[in-house]
């Protein structure tokens, strides 16, 4: 289980955005006229089906965030396995201000775990094996932190957060400089030596030009079948860290493992993973 956490302040920014997008200009109206502004209750947050926990921190930083006075208790921490009617967290005080924070806990809890659950059944096809898996930068506008978190929470590992954390040298970047050769001496010539390099080829002849080039500590393998994978990988003969990438589908990965290649990078994990349902019960 991974109880990875980041710092509220980092997080707040996304959850108060969130809450003001569903508050609206004039508040939850409905619990408002509804409901005595004194009334007090105690709500679960409950499982409705299995899954891996992500989101509790955030959750509870939505009730947080509306009422400070609010009294959570979390009992499956994030990283946690859950199961049909696991109640993942306790929530009370005001009846209005645990209403008003709900939709936001629930849409970051369902979406976040769905991410840690899907991290997971891809782990598992890599158990007895060093080959980890990766997400992407394919995530949310606004929520990538949130999202990458979740990948943690699963058992996977993070690829990098954003354009300036390393240098990926794609595809494009090859043909708009001209070629390998051109990329990696100016990456020679330029980068600071704190700076990982990466560069993307998609076939054998490429990989070869980038062994003999130098100036990479990581080759991206993208879109090759599993023949060719084992032989990149092979050819590299861990000269270089290896990443393979493209038409990652779950049920592929047992065989991509088998070329023991370094690294899988999925970008599913982000962009479709299914929400797990999750609700909130007085």
């Amino acid at each position: 289980m991974s109880t990875t956490t980041v710092p509220d302040l980092v997080l707040e920014p996304m959850v108060r955005v969130a809450l003001a997008e569903d508050l609206g200009a004039f508040g939850d109206v409905t619990s408002r006229t509804v409901i005595p502004a004194d009334a007090v209750c105690v709500a679960h947050l409950n499982a409705r089906e299995p899954g891996v926990v992500s989101g509790m921190q955030i959750a509870a930083l939505a009730f947080h965030l509306v009422d400070p006075d609010l009294k959570i208790t979390c009992h499956l921490p994030d990283g946690s396995s859950c199961a049909q009617g696991d109640v993942l967290m306790e929530i009370s005080g005001r009846a209005t201000s645990i209403l008003s924070a709900e939709r936001v806990a629930l849409n970051f809890a369902g979406r976040l775990s769905g991410i840690a659950t899907m991290t997971r059944d891809f782990v598992k096809e890599t158990q007895g094996s060093t080959t980890r898996i990766t997400c992407t930068r394919k995530t949310t506008p606004g929520l990538r932190i949130a999202e990458k978190l979740a990948v943690i929470h699963g058992g996977g590992f993070n690829h990098r957060f954003s354009l300036s954390d390393a240098i990926l040298i794609k595809d494009n970047h090859i043909a708009a400089a001209g070629g390998i050769a051109p990329v990696l001496k100016a990456t020679k010539a330029a980068a600071s030596h704190m700076m990982k390099v990466e560069i993307e080829v998609d076939r054998l002849d490429q990989l070869e030009e980038v062994l003999v080039q130098g100036g990479a500590d990581v080759v991206l393998l993208d879109n090759m079948d599993t023949p060719t994978l084992r032989r990149a990988v092979e050819m590299v003969d861990g000269r270089l860290l290896t990443e393979a990438s493209g038409n990652m589908r779950l049920e592929r990965i047992a065989e991509v493992v088998s070329t023991r290649v370094d690294y899988i990078s999925v970008g599913a994990l982000t962009h479709s993973a299914q929400t797990i349902d999750l609700g909130l019960d007085f």
